[in-house]
């Protein structure tokens, strides 16, 4: 079982999103189920944002209703969180002045229910000195007791070495999935590896693509808040990409497994290879069946990710990760 904050952890992890941030919320009684049902199937380390949903109903608050109802789970429990939005800007702020706002405001929601163990600021400030930053999260919020550890999120290699130097990060979040295999070639993998930090993968299914349930961009709809603003799911784009899961989809087969399974069990595969980090990855779920779906844990025999290796080896993803205003590789 990995580590992660000094906690063992699942080998499958948990992204909150879906529950808040989307334009039709589910109800609050089927996140505390499918929450339940992800902590029974050891999926522990649980993944939010400050900023996923409104200030009135977030990660934070959703974990704090949580909390209120089954206190028994706080403990069994490692929450990251990321953070770092300037409310009136809405870029990313690391001053200290918005560094303390962004902390405290996360750690008032949560109102004593739970500790906040790990946060992250979604992408580096360029503005700010990191050094800064960490000094001060240090000083004032992990030596105090407020915070557990500092994360990091999409961030390239030259950004993890140089936060090697100022603070221990205890984790990095990053995509990775069948469609998005950057961070093993382009040194951020090898430097997790390097400093003994483990990978947290969102996106594991390519934000829903690799279930095999999305057929046409007809299917993309509220299945992820906004999954046909991102290029890989324009038209065109789209279809092209369909080439890939129906790969997957032949692969699962054999493999007895489903589609999803396979493409999240790919992920922790990986990071049995030489020189490769933990990697946990944190699939997104807001129902009981799709949450027991995406925690099981299938083991990938060498020849299989040979297979896979091969199919990936002739595939380029049409369209990128995000659109070229977002910040990426930060």
């Amino acid at each position: 079982m990995p580590e992660v904050l000094g906690k063992e952890v699942g080998p499958i992890g948990f992204g909150l999103m879906g529950f808040t941030w989307r334009a039709t919320p589910c109800s609050q009684e089927q996140a505390f189920e499918a929450m339940r049902a992800a902590l029974k199937d050891g999926c522990n380390f649980w993944n939010g944002g400050e900023f996923y949903g409104t200030p009135e109903y977030n990660s934070l608050v959703l974990l704090e209703r949580y909390f209120e109802k089954y206190p028994e789970d706080a403990d069994k429990v490692l929450i990251c969180i990321k953070g770092g939005l300037n409310p009136k800007t809405h870029t990313m702020d690391a001053s200290p002045e918005n560094t303390r706002r962004t902390l405290d405001t996360c750690i008032a929601q949560l109102k004593g229910r739970k500790k906040l163990d790990m946060f992250e600021f979604a992408r580096r400030d360029p503005n700010v000195p990191m050094e800064e930053t960490f000094k001060l999260i240090q000083k004032e919020y992990i030596d105090t007791g407020k915070l557990g550890g500092i994360s990091l999120s999409e961030v390239r290699a030259e950004t993890i070495h140089e936060a090697a130097k100022h603070i221990k990060i205890m984790a990095v979040e990053l995509e990775l999935s069948l469609f998005s295999t950057d961070i093993l070639e382009n040194g951020v993998a090898a430097a997790c590896a390097q400093y003994d930090i483990p990978i947290i993968a969102y996106s594991p299914i390519g934000r829903g693509m690799l279930t095999g349930k999305l057929k046409s961009v007809d299917d993309v709809k509220d299945g992820l808040f906004k999954s046909f603003s991102f290029p890989r799911f324009q038209p065109g784009n789209f279809e092209a990409n369909l080439r890939l899961v129906e790969q997957v989809e032949e692969l699962a087969k054999k493999k007895n497994c489903t589609p999803a399974q396979l493409a999240i069990n790919w992920t922790r595969a990986v990071s049995k290879r030489p020189g490769m980090p933990r990697i946990i990855p944190i699939p997104g779920s807001t129902t009981v069946e799709r949450v027991n779906e995406n925690s099981k844990v299938v083991d990938l025999t060498d020849d299989e990710m040979a297979q896979i290796d091969a199919v990936l080896a002739n595939f380029e993803p049409a369209g990128g990760r995000y659109h070229e205003s977002a910040p990426i590789e930060t």
